[in-house]
């Protein structure tokens, strides 16, 4: 019997099934009326199938095959084939890591195969070494290469910070957050005891003298501060590449400057068949991006009556300021470039201009750039001579704050706002009229040691203008297939004048008096300084297919001559008010009693010649077997006597194992062994010191200044490195890891004579072993290749230690400490068996029942750490998906100390007491009001960080035909997001110059000029 249940229930279905059926039936009419309508699109698709392989037919997986100006698209499978739908009027893109991208029309076809080319820019341009270009599979020493893609986005003063973070074995610290303050870069570890440790930077061929061009600031009562950096006037916009030359093999071309590792910028040139104009235009905006926990007024009064201190009129101002928000700003930054290139087969062409305007975030600092480039190429003869120019000049205007690097208790600005007792108000008080107070410039002034912080930014006013132009025209001949001759002639020449001018109502910044009605002050200095430098070179360069191989010779000949010019005048007591004008544009305003002199001045000079000779060979064996062999002969006038020359060689070898029939081509696309050794050195110091050196006196007779060391030699270091680069999953994960030992010896050291003696100082070669070793890290992950999407991972780590292992039994202090009471003060000792500038420091183990510190082993000093991280890491994360891109990077270091010297100085209970301000930890803990800050372990802390330096978000537009341009580009970058650390000051990275006796040190905070958080908005236009 048939279950009549289920029929009911089957047609119940089918009746309600009935009216869906109609709708589907009517959208499927629809569907097909709009696709005829639309034309013949549709109904032309067929499936196109075919095949992808490179040059040596081997089939390419994971290729992007894709349909042009639509989001269809499919992968090769693992032998190189794919199948995809498409009309007889598409074009196919065909695109793959490390090959050139592709695009055919389908027309009639059903299948379409296809051959890509190797991307030779990827392979060979972007790898600049010393004087040439390698291809980057055919390098056999550490370089790394970076382009514009793979650069820090946002607010960027020099070219340094385009590098930080992102390539293993470079480290990249910067002094403070001040704009254009300067930089340590160190590559492979720290080396050198005496010098900055910084490497030679090559600019477009020409090596840089790496001297100051700019004055440092004299101490006027807030400390002496560090000239800017150097490298400003360089437009990161106009950078094209930056490589790096790691080891000895790569950097021994460069000799007795090489050792401490070598930066080769090379600036944008105009291409053949491709005229564009581009304008890039930004705007920023920036705050500080920590500060520090202080008492507010409320709090102040309560910790100062619980401290033991008076509240009384001179205590309590009856206000409540926030200091460090009354000298801080939501600073501003423009950005405008204009750049035009192109140019045919004979003459080529880059033009730019470009103009930054910086404002810090500290009132009134500020940093102004206009740079101007021209990038020239022509070829004469049925292109037998090439001439090549390049030239740019640029314009620096430097605004600064008094915020000295060796401040005393009183501090600099920062160190002023940090302590400023907040109950004080802003204004009023003894200078100026108290019913107009803030327009009159009265600042509030209750005397005795208060700074008022407003006042200073106020009453103060140093700037400087610096002027830079650095050139190079060549002329290369190309003589016979394979033979070329090359001329160089370079220029770099830098002049600066800087005008510091503090108001007579400024007390405490007017040498060692105080200004009074009978007694005037104010003081006025301008300092004038120019570096020249002129270079000219001569290469001959063979190349020639020898046997089974090709060979590859350089030979050539370098002459750099560097000048340096100095003065300052000095003026002080001026009898005139600021406000009426500037005392620098006006020395003459000063009083002239008879004992006190009005002016001062002095000058110098210095020259220093450098003759090189050099050559290199490389040979390369069926592209399986690679040898690299560099020599180069310096002679320099900073060398003694007895050692004019000397000579730098290194071997490097490289086995391309991909190419053996042995190693599966399945598994890896790349697979190259590499091995060096070479010797570099460094002559960072001033020249003449094999001979006597005078100084004047001011009676007209001459002093004595050194003992002459005519043996004085470079420093030398020894390099072995070893590495291996490889690239698998068909070019998606490609990477290299590296191991390097160097070993600096004979480093360069200024001895310092106790006085009375018959000279000064004596310059000489210390005995013992700086040691560097690590292992580097770098890989880059096409994670998502999709048309509509794409993800790329990029990843550097280092591991690094440094120790001193011999220095003949010297003992070397740096790292002077700065604060009330800690007069002579240092943290850091170099010495045997330690990193070097490791800190020595007595360990504090808390307080006693009285507040007091406890030290045990009677406050013995001991090892307590190391400013250098043992570990550094980048993380880049980049995105693709239709029109919009982005950028994420982090970076890390861990293994490494900070000394507080801020923490140190200004809080402690003490302070407090005597109505300073502290912070809100210090005000709480149990240490007692007459305990002596003393330098020790108590203000030693972990440096370890991890930051989200950079994230960026553009889009692009996709104009159509005949729009206004050609692309349209809108973007949206943030600087320095968050930072994870346990650090209580504001940023771990900083390093403040607090050298001893011109020992440099390492890893000191001392009342930094703040860090910003930056948003960036952009728009770039090609026309």
């Amino acid at each position: 019997m048939m279950d009549n249940s289920y029929l009911v229930g089957s047609a119940a279905i089918t009746r309600r099934v009935q009216p869906v059926q109609s709708l589907l039936r009517l959208g499927l009419m629809l569907l097909m009326f709009l696709t005829l309508s639309s034309g013949v699109t549709f109904a032309q698709e067929a499936s196109v199938s075919g095949k992808v392989v490179d040059a040596a037919s081997q089939g390419l997986p994971g290729v992007t095959v894709s349909v042009k100006g639509t989001t269809r698209g499919t992968n090769t499978d693992a032998s190189g084939n794919f199948k995809i739908n498409a009309a007889s009027n598409a074009v196919l893109t065909f695109s793959y890591v490390g090959f050139l991208t592709k695009e055919i029309a389908v027309g009639n076809q059903s299948v379409v195969n296809v051959t890509l080319a190797e991307d030779s820019k990827t392979l060979s341009e972007v790898v600049v070494v010393g004087y040439g270009t390698q291809k980057a599979k055919d390098a056999t020493g550490g370089v790394v290469a970076l382009g514009p893609k793979d650069f820090n986005k946002g607010v960027i003063t020099s070219p340094e910070q385009l590098l930080q973070g992102r390539a293993a074995g470079i480290q990249v610290t910067p002094a403070s957050g001040e704009p254009g303050a300067g930089i340590n870069i160190q590559i492979r570890g720290t080396s050198s005891i005496r010098s900055n440790n910084n490497p030679l930077y090559v600019i477009d061929g020409v090596p840089l003298s790496g001297d100051d061009v700019s004055a440092g600031g004299f101490d006027l009562g807030a400390g002496s501060s560090s000239a800017r950096n150097p490298l400003n006037f360089l437009n990161p916009n106009d950078i094209e590449n930056i490589s790096v030359l790691k080891d000895a093999s790569a950097a021994a071309i460069y000799g007795a400057r090489g050792s401490n590792g070598v930066v080769l910028i090379t600036t944008k040139r105009g291409k053949s068949g491709q005229q564009t104009l581009n304008f890039s235009s930004s705007v920023s905006v920036a705050s500080v991006a920590r500060k520090y926990d202080l008492l507010d007024g409320a709090a102040f009064r309560a910790g100062l009556v619980k401290a033991g201190g008076t509240l009384d009129a001179t205590t309590d101002g009856g206000a409540n300021t926030d200091w460090q928000a009354a000298i801080e700003r939501t600073a501003i930054t423009h950005n405008q470039n204009l750049s035009f290139g192109g140019g045919n087969d004979n003459t080529r062409y880059f033009f730019s201009l470009g103009y930054q305007d910086q404002q810090g975030v500290i009132k009134t600092s500020a940093l102004q750039r206009t740079t101007a480039r021209v990038n020239a190429s022509h070829e004469l003869f049925n292109d037998k001579v090439v001439l090549d120019l390049s030239l740019t000049t640029s314009g620096v205007q430097n605004r600064y704050v008094p915020n000295g690097d060796n401040a005393g208790y009183q501090g600099s600005i920062i160190g002023a706002a940090l302590q400023a007792n907040p109950t004080y108000p802003i204004y009023g008080g003894v200078l100026g009229d108290d019913k107009n107070v803030k327009e009159s410039g009265g600042f509030f002034t209750p005397g005795g040691d208060f700074r008022n912080p407003v006042g200073i930014l106020n009453l103060y006013n140093d700037r400087d203008n610096v002027a830079r132009t650095l050139g190079t025209l060549s002329a290369t001949w190309r003589i016979i297939d394979g033979l070329s001759a090359k001329i160089n002639f370079g220029i770099d020449n830098a002049a600066s004048t800087r005008w510091t001018n503090i108001d007579k109502r400024l007390a405490g910044f007017n040498d060692t008096y105080t200004p009074t009605a009978s007694s005037p002050g104010g003081r006025a200095i301008i300092q004038n300084r120019a570096n020249a430098s002129q270079l000219v070179e001569y290469t001959l360069n063979y190349n020639k297919k020898i046997g089974v191989g090709s060979l590859d010779l350089l030979g050539g000949f370098s002459y750099q001559k560097f000048t340096r010019n100095s003065s300052y005048i000095d003026a002080k007591r001026f009898t005139v008010n600021t406000d009426q004008f500037l005392y620098t544009d006006n020395l003459g305003a000063v009083e002239n009693n008879g004992a006190q002199k009005a002016y001062t001045g002095g000058s110098d000079a210095s020259q220093n010649e450098l003759q090189s000779y050099f050559g290199r060979a490389n040979y390369n064996i069926q592209d399986k077997y690679l040898f690299t062999a560099t020599v180069r002969v310096d002679g320099s006038s900073k060398f003694g006597l007895n050692n004019k020359y000397g000579t730098f060689p290194s071997l490097a070898a490289a086995w391309r194992l991909s190419n053996e029939s042995f190693v599966p081509k399945s598994i890896f696309n790349d697979l190259k062994l590499r091995a060096s050794w070479g010797i570099t050195g460094n002559q960072e110091f001033p020249g003449g010191v094999s001979r006597i050196i005078f100084a004047s006196n001011s009676d007209g007779s001459q002093t004595q200044q050194n003992n002459p060391n005519p043996n004085i030699k470079w420093e030398q270091t020894t390099q072995f490195s070893g590495g291996v680069d490889f690239s698998i999953l068909n070019g998606r994960l490609a990477g290299t890891v590296d191991y390097f030992n160097k070993a600096a010896s004979d480093q360069l050291f200024q001895v310092i004579y106790p006085q009375p003696t018959n000279a000064t100082y004596k310059w000489i070669n210390l005995p013992g072993i700086i040691r560097n070793s690590g292992v580097e890290v770098g890989l880059i992950f096409q994670a998502v290749q999709k048309p509509t999407f794409g993800w790329e991972v990029n990843y550097n780590m280092t591991f690094l230690k440094n120790n001193v292992e011999s220095l003949g039994g010297n003992i070397i202090p740096t790292g002077n400490i700065n604060g009330q009471g800690l007069s002579g003060a240092y943290a850091q000792t170099i010495r045997a068996g330690s990193p070097i500038y490791s800190f020595y420091l007595p360990t504090f183990a808390g307080f006693d029942d009285q507040g007091n510190a406890i030290y045990p082993n009677d406050a013995a000093f001991a090892l307590q750490g190391s400013p250098i991280p043992t570990f550094t890491a980048g993380l880049t994360n980049n995105f693709t998906f239709g029109k919009f891109s982005a950028s994420i990077f982090l970076n890390a270091a861990t293994g490494f100390k900070i000394y507080n010297n801020t923490a140190n100085a200004l809080f402690t209970k003490g302070a407090l007491k005597n109505g300073r301000n502290v912070t809100v930890a210090a005000a709480n803990s149990t240490e007692g009001t007459l305990n002596a800050p003393e330098v020790s372990t108590a203000f030693l802390e972990k440096g370890d960080f991890l930051r989200l330096s950079n994230a960026s978000l553009a889009y692009r537009f996709n104009l159509p035909q005949g729009s206004f341009a050609k692309n349209l580009q809108l973007s949206l970058t943030g600087q320095n997001l968050f930072l994870i650390t346990s650090y209580t000051g504001i940023d771990p990275e900083v390093n403040t110059n607090k050298s001893r006796d011109g020992v440099p040190s390492r890893g000191i905070d001392y009342a930094a000029f703040p860090t910003a958080r930056t948003f960036t908005f952009g728009i770039n236009v090609g026309f």
